[in-house]
C-alpha cells in the first residue's frame, strides 16, 4: 500500500468521524433505554482523535566503503487515531486501530524527517480490549499486534514490518448526551516498531520504541443487556406468636445461577440458621414486633471462601404477643350424694397459645383424686353437709387458672332401731352381778368360788351374750371386782383379780369369746356403804316385807356380802348389772357367811 492510500485513508476517517456527530446529536432528541455505563455499557465503541507520537530510535546507513551515516527520530506532533472495538460482554472485547503520524519539523543534517510532511508512521494494528464501567467513568487497558509503516532515511517511501501496542486510557461519559458520546481524556500507548530498508546508501535498519499520546471521542453504539439481577424475598410463619412459640424464616431468591454458588446469610434477635431456613428463638423476646434481614450471595468459590458477583437483601416482620394465661370451669355430677358415695368432678380448660396443660383437684373434705380433665370425689370419712371442689390447671409456662364447684353430703338416716329380741337380750343382760363367799376363791385353787346359783346366773348371761353378739358383734363385757373391807389392800386387789378371772373362765368355758371379756379389779375401793345396801335391801322386789325387817337386822353382814361381788357392764348400752343380793338362793347362807370356809384338806396317802 502506498503512502498515499494512507493518507486518503486518514482523511475518510476523519469524514466518518464529523459525518457520524450529527447522528449522534440526533439520538439525544428521544429517550434512551439503554442506561448508563453502568448498567448497560455499550456493544461497540468508535474512536477518532488526535494522536501526538514520541519515537525514540536511531537508523544506521552505510554510504560508501566503511563510511557510515546515523540518523535519529523527531517527535512527530501531527497524528491521527481511528479504533474501534467491539465487546463480547460487559468488560472484554475485540479492538482494531489504524493510527498515522507525520513530521510536522525536524533539525536539519542529522534527523529524519526534515524535509516536509510526506512522511512519518502509519500503522494498522487488532488485539484485545478490557474495559471497567464504574459510573461516569470507564477506565480501559488494550494489547494489539500492528503491521506498522515507517519512512527510511533520506526520504525513501515507507517500509512496513511487524509491530506492538500496549497501555490503557480513560473514557467521560456525557451525561447530556445520554451516554451516547463519551471523551477519551487520555489514551497512553507503548508502541514497538520495526523496519528493513534494505542495502545501500539510503539502507538500513530501524528499531522504533515510541511513546503514543491520543485524545478525542468515542461514539457508542448498542448496549449490552445487564445480567438480571438476583432477587430475594422473606416469609416468617407463622407471623404473630406468643412467647416461646418458634418462627420459621423462609428466603426465596430468584434469577439465580445454577452453575455457581449462592450463600444465605441471616440477621436479627435471636435467629439461627446458615441456609434458605432459619429459625427465630422468642423465649426472650419481649411483647412487640421484630423484623429478620436476611442476603444471598452468588459467585465462584475459591481457597479464601466465596467470591461474590452479585447480592440481594430481603426482610420478613413477625410480632410477639402479650402472654395469655389458661381458663377453666369445672361441674360436680352427681351435685347431691349420701356419705360413703362418690361424685365425677369434670373440668374444662383452654389455652389460647395451645399450650400443654396440667389439672390438679382438691376438696374441702373427703378425698378427690384424679390428674385430667375429670377426677373421682370420695366422700368416705366425710361430714354431711356442703363440699367445696377446687379445679386447678397449669401450662408449661407456669401460667396457672382455677375454678370452684361444690356438692352436698346428705345426712345419714337414722340407724334402724333394735329388734325386739335385741332389747330383751339387752334387758336380760343387766339382770344381776355375781357374788363370792368370802375369801373365795383361794390364791391355790382359783378355780373355786362360785357357788352353783351364781353359776346359773353366768350361764344365762353367757347365752344371752352369744346370741346378742350376731346384733352387735362388737359388743363387750366387762368384769368389775370387789371386796369388803376386810384384810389389807395388797390382799385385797388379789383376791378381785381371782374372782373377775373366774368368772371370766366360766364365761369362756361356755363360748363366750375370751376377746369379748375385758376384766377391772379394784380392791376393797369403790364400797357400797351401809346406807347404799339398806336402800337396796328396801328397793329388792324379791323380798317381802318381813324378810326385808329380818334382813336389815343383820345390815351389817349384809354390807360384807354385798361388797364381795363382781359387777358386769354391757358396752353398748354402758348398763351396769343389778346389784341385787340372792337373798332367796339355796347357797345364799353360803354367801353371808363372814368366815372363810375351812380349806380343803388333801387325802391322807394310802399305806401300801
Amino acid at each position: 500500500m502506498s503512502l498515499c492510500s494512507f493518507k486518503l485513508l486518514r482523511r475518510t476517517l476523519a469524514t466518518v468521524c464529523l459525518a457520524a456527530t450529527p447522528v449522534v446529536l440526533a439520538a439525544q432528541a428521544a429517550p434512551s433505554a439503554q442506561g448508563s455505563s453502568e448498567t448497560s455499557p455499550s456493544r461497540w465503541d468508535i474512536f477518532a482523535g488526535y494522536s501526538y507520537l514520541a519515537p525514540s530510535g536511531t537508523v544506521v546507513t552505510p554510504t560508501s566503503g566503511t563510511t557510515s551515516v546515523t540518523a535519529n527520530y523527531d517527535a512527530v506532533n501531527v497524528g491521527g487515531l481511528f479504533s474501534g472495538a467491539y465487546f463480547f460482554n460487559r468488560y472484554l472485547g475485540a479492538q482494531i486501530e489504524f493510527a498515522e503520524h507525520e513530521y510536522g519539523s525536524a533539525v536539519a543534517g542529522t534527523n529524519i524527517g526534515t524535509k516536509g510532511n510526506d512522511d512519518g508512521f502509519y500503522d494498522i494494528g487488532g488485539g484485545l480490549i478490557a474495559r471497567f464501567p464504574t459510573g461516569n467513568i470507564t477506565p480501559f487497558v488494550h494489547a494489539l499486534v500492528n503491521a506498522a509503516n515507517v519512512n527510511g532515511p533520506y526520504y525513501n517511501p515507507g517500509t512496513w514490518g511487524p509491530g506492538l501496542t500496549a497501555g490503557g486510557g480513560m473514557d467521560y461519559e456525557t451525561p447530556w448526551f445520554n451516554h451516547h458520546l463519551a471523551i477519551r481524556l487520555f489514551q497512553a500507548d507503548y508502541q514497538y516498531m520495526h523496519a528493513d530498508f534494505g542495502p545501500g546508501v539510503e539502507g538500513g535498519r530501524a528499531n522504533v520504541n515510541a511513546a503514543r499520546l491520543s485524545a478525542g471521542v468515542v461514539l457508542h453504539v448498542g448496549s449490552i443487556a445487564p445480567p438480571t439481577p438476583i432477587t430475594e424475598s422473606c416469609t416468617a410463619s407463622p407471623n404473630s406468636v406468643f412467647p416461646g412459640d418458634p418462627v420459621t424464616v423462609t428466603a426465596s431468591a430468584g434469577n439465580l445461577d445454577p452453575k455457581e454458588s449462592a450463600v444465605y446469610g441471616w440477621s436479627g434477635n435471636g435467629v439461627t440458621g446458615n441456609g434458605a431456613n432459619a429459625t427465630v428463638a422468642t423465649g426472650s423476646l419481649a411483647p412487640g414486633s421484630y423484623s429478620v434481614q436476611g442476603s444471598v450471595k452468588e459467585g465462584k468459590k475459591g481457597k479464601e471462601g466465596l467470591k461474590p458477583w452479585e447480592s440481594a437483601q430481603c426482610s420478613a416482620s413477625f410480632t410477639v404477643k402479650e402472654f395469655e394465661p389458661p381458663t377453666i370451669s369445672c361441674s360436680a355430677n352427681p351435685s347431691t350424694i349420701n356419705p360413703g358415695d362418690t361424685a365425677t368432678v369434670s373440668a374444662t380448660a383452654t389455652s389460647p397459645q395451645n399450650r400443654p396443660l396440667t389439672y390438679s383437684y382438691a376438696a374441702s373434705s373427703g378425698s378427690i383424686s384424679g390428674s385430667g380433665t375429670s377426677a373421682t370425689y370420695s366422700s368416705a370419712g366425710a361430714p354431711p353437709g356442703t363440699v367445696e371442689i377446687t379445679c386447678n390447671v397449669a401450662d408449661d409456662k407456669g401460667h396457672t387458672a382455677s375454678a370452684n364447684t361444690s356438692l352436698t353430703i346428705q345426712p345419714p338416716p337414722p340407724p334402724p332401731g333394735p329388734s325386739p329380741e335385741q332389747v330383751q337380750l339387752e334387758a336380760r343382760l343387766a339382770l344381776h352381778s355375781i357374788f363370792f363367799p368370802t375369801a373365795e376363791p383361794r390364791p391355790e385353787h382359783p378355780e373355786g368360788g362360785l357357788v352353783e346359783s351364781q353359776q346359773r346366773t353366768l350361764t344365762t348371761l353367757a347365752n344371752d351374750f352369744k346370741r346378742y353378739l350376731t346384733f352387735k358383734p362388737d359388743a363387750r363385757l366387762t368384769l368389775t371386782g370387789h371386796a369388803d373391807v376386810r384384810g389389807s389392800v395388797e390382799y385385797n386387789q388379789a383376791l378381785t383379780e381371782r374372782r373377775v378371772n373366774r368368772a371370766k373362765q366360766f364365761l369362756v368355758e361356755q363360748g363366750v369369746p375370751a376377746s369379748a371379756i375385758d376384766t377391772r379389779a379394784v380392791g376393797k375401793e369403790q364400797q357400797l356403804s351401809g346406807e347404799q345396801v339398806r336402800a337396796l335391801v328396801e328397793q329388792n322386789s324379791e323380798l317381802t316385807a318381813e324378810e326385808k325387817a329380818r334382813t336389815l337386822k343383820r345390815i351389817s353382814v349384809i354390807v360384807l356380802a354385798q361388797n364381795r361381788r363382781v359387777d358386769i357392764t354391757l358396752s353398748t348400752t354402758g348398763q351396769q348389772s343389778v346389784q341385787l343380793y340372792p337373798f332367796n338362793a339355796a347357797d345364799a347362807t353360803t354367801l353371808l357367811e363372814e368366815r372363810a370356809p375351812a380349806p380343803r384338806r388333801k387325802a391322807a396317802p394310802k399305806k401300801p
